[in-house]
């Protein structure tokens, strides 16, 4: 047995914070040589006085002295943006976990792919901005792509399971990102099957949807996660993002990737093979399963993690998402089935609504509606470069904040 050495980005995020748990968890397989964050000095300085990185990174070039003074031992220390892409680089890590929230996780992913790191991937921004370019410079690397998303590291684990499994620690440069399914395999496919709490108002009729409060809104009923993911589940828009991430990770056609809302939260996703017989994972909804299943593989190894108790679990419910009471799922299934920029815009605008709706400048519907009006306004490039999806991006942002700011009147 040998340590998987990992730099984490968005160390002290929810996320990151599971990352370290799995590591103290199961110290023999697990080192954490990085920890990078945004602006939060204090918190990552006692994340690193604890595990005792070789580097850390804080974004926040203001924070560096507030870090320095409190950091108990000298680590090497990055800063800004071109910290972050420094770090992701560095030279004993062999994997990067990126959570970093929003596109900030986007450049230094591409730079580890291309420094030969392998990919944790919890930011679903990357995939959705960018999934034919990553995807395709990790083949270029040989290089692998693993999810940590609790649903796409689920469909992973269904798929592989019906694969002859590889050896330990297997040789790069293999031409591909190891779980994209060959063409036989991807024949096999029916339908990868992403399940959702439904948020906070599964049950909320939509007449009531313009009297939600912000307050509401970040009462997630299973998961605990910063506020931006926390609105998006109640949208929706989470499930329809991690639908284009779906089908870039898996290689699937966007019609052949759905969704169903399971309240419990135990199913994590499902696969439905050509013959009818339907693959599922199941666990608590705890990120240390999929962390771990992401740094381990393609082995299995033992933890402190409690098992289900299916006599206490009770009932598994799944329903039909209602499409039209959050129309977030088909915009999505659109920018993913348009592809070239329009799923950068769908997810650039979405951020700059959610700020909006945080800031209390919209009503929640606004949310959408705002997202769906830049989506309309743009002029889609087909397979874009890297410079065409980050000006869609930015452009994308300003028609968004303008729309909100004629709403806000």
């Amino acid at each position: 047995m040998r340590r998987k050495r990992v730099v984490v980005l968005g160390a002290t995020g929810s996320i990151g914070e599971s990352a370290l748990k799995v590591a103290h968890d199961i110290p023999e397989r697990m080192e954490i040589v990085g920890l990078a964050a945004n602006q939060n000095a204090q918190k990552l300085a006692a994340q690193a006085n604890k595990v005792r990185p070789a580097a850390v990174c804080l974004v926040d070039e203001t924070k560096i002295g507030e870090l320095r003074a409190a950091l108990e031992y000298e680590p090497r220390i990055f800063s800004g943006e071109s910290g972050l892409v420094e770090i992701a680089c560095l030279a004993e890590a062999e994997m990067v976990l990126v959570a970093v929230v929003g596109t900030g996780g986007l450049q230094p992913a591409l730079a580890a792919i291309e420094a030969g790191k392998d990919l944790a991937v919890a930011s679903k921004e990357i995939l959705v901005m960018a999934g034919e370019i990553v995807m395709r410079e990790a083949g270029r690397k040989g290089v692998q792509v693993l999810p940590v998303d609790s649903e796409h590291n689920a469909i992973f684990q269904c798929l592989d399971s019906q694969r002859k499994r590889p050896t330990p620690n297997p040789v790069k440069n293999t031409g591909q990102a190891v779980q994209r399914p060959t063409p036989n395999e991807e024949q096999n496919i029916r339908r990868l099957i992403l399940t959702a709490s439904g948020g906070p108002f599964r049950n909320t009729p939509a007449t009531e949807f313009d009297g939600i409060t912000v307050e509401q809104a970040l009462k997630h009923p299973t998961w605990n996660m910063g506020p931006k993911i926390t609105i998006d589940s109640a949208t929706l828009f989470n499930k329809g993002l991690e639908m284009i991430e779906a089908h870039w990770l898996f290689g699937v056609e966007m019609k052949r990737v759905e969704v169903v809302i399971h309240p419990q939260s135990i199913v994590h996703s499902m696969v439905e093979f050509s013959d009818g017989s339907v693959l599922a994972q199941l666990s608590h909804s705890d990120m240390c399963f999929p962390i771990q299943y992401a740094v381990t593989w393609p082995e299995r190894v033992p933890n402190s993690l409690p098992p289900l108790d299916f006599g206490k679990v009770r009932q598994l419910e799944f329903a039909t998402p209602r499409y039209e009471d959050f129309p977030a799922l088909n915009l999505a299934r659109r920018a993913g089935e348009m592809g070239g920029t329009l799923p950068a815009v769908l997810n650039a605008a979405n951020e700059i609504a959610v700020s909006a709706f945080l800031e209390r400048k919209i009503s929640f519907p606004r949310i959408w509606q705002t997202v769906a009006a830049v989506m309309d306004r743009h002029s889609n490039v087909a397979q874009p470069d890297l410079d065409a999806i980050l000006r869609a991006d930015q452009w994308a942002r300003r028609e968004a904040a303008r729309v909100v700011e004629s709403l806000h009147r």
